[in-house]
């Protein structure tokens, strides 16, 4: 039995982070059985996401509008660096954090050939005037490590406060899936680097 678009969809589900041929299928055949205005709206949800979301022209977080809401409300003498928007997601969730945002959109990795010139460490280095400390809250791996200290070691001789968060987060682990009450701990319990 040819089944070229069951096939087709299926393929397209299984490029999803976390999704194996099972779920992949699991996902197409629930397609199937939906009701036609529901995939309609769910296909017009993907294409709306995909051409009104862009990235903060200052942060870099995702938003609709040219900057996100954060940056046009929040005390932007405190920046907290990100790996990814949805760290963002995960810090906001605490509700303690008051400051605004940078989003490097990767770490340092040259294992995966990520270098410098890759993420957005310029345009952090550009939004620094007035700012009185940076927090680094990178993911507690190598590649975060090794991110860190090559911030801190550009940002602390210009007479700004850096401090990372507390490894209340354990090591290997991702911001995003971290609870709050230990996002809450590791952020409040940040130390100068």
């Amino acid at each position: 039995m040819k089944m070229d678009s069951l096939e087709a969809l299926a393929a397209c589900f299984k490029r999803l982070p976390g999704v194996g041929q099972k779920s992949a299928m699991r996902y197409a055949y629930s397609i199937i059985d939906t009701d036609g205005d529901k995939v309609e709206a769910f296909a017009q949800a993907l294409l709306d996401v995909k051409h009104n979301i862009k990235l903060c022209k200052v942060c870099g977080n995702y938003t609709e509008d040219s900057l996100c809401e954060i940056c046009t409300c929040r005390d932007k003498s405190t920046i907290c660096v990100v790996k990814a928007p949805r760290d963002i997601i995960a810090l906001e969730k605490m509700g303690d954090y008051k400051g605004v945002y940078h989003c490097l959109h990767g770490t340092i990795d040259f294992q995966k050939g990520i270098s410098v010139d890759d993420i957005r460490v310029k345009e952090l280095l550009g939004r620094l005037d007035g700012v009185e400390e940076i927090i680094i809250a990178l993911d507690a791996d190598i590649s975060g490590e090794m991110t860190s200290a090559y911030l801190a070691g550009l940002i602390k001789p210009l007479g700004i406060k850096v401090s990372r968060i507390a490894h209340g987060i354990p090591m290997g682990s991702e911001i995003e899936y971290t609870d709050e009450m230990t996002l809450q701990k590791a952020l409040r319990d940040r130390k100068d680097l």
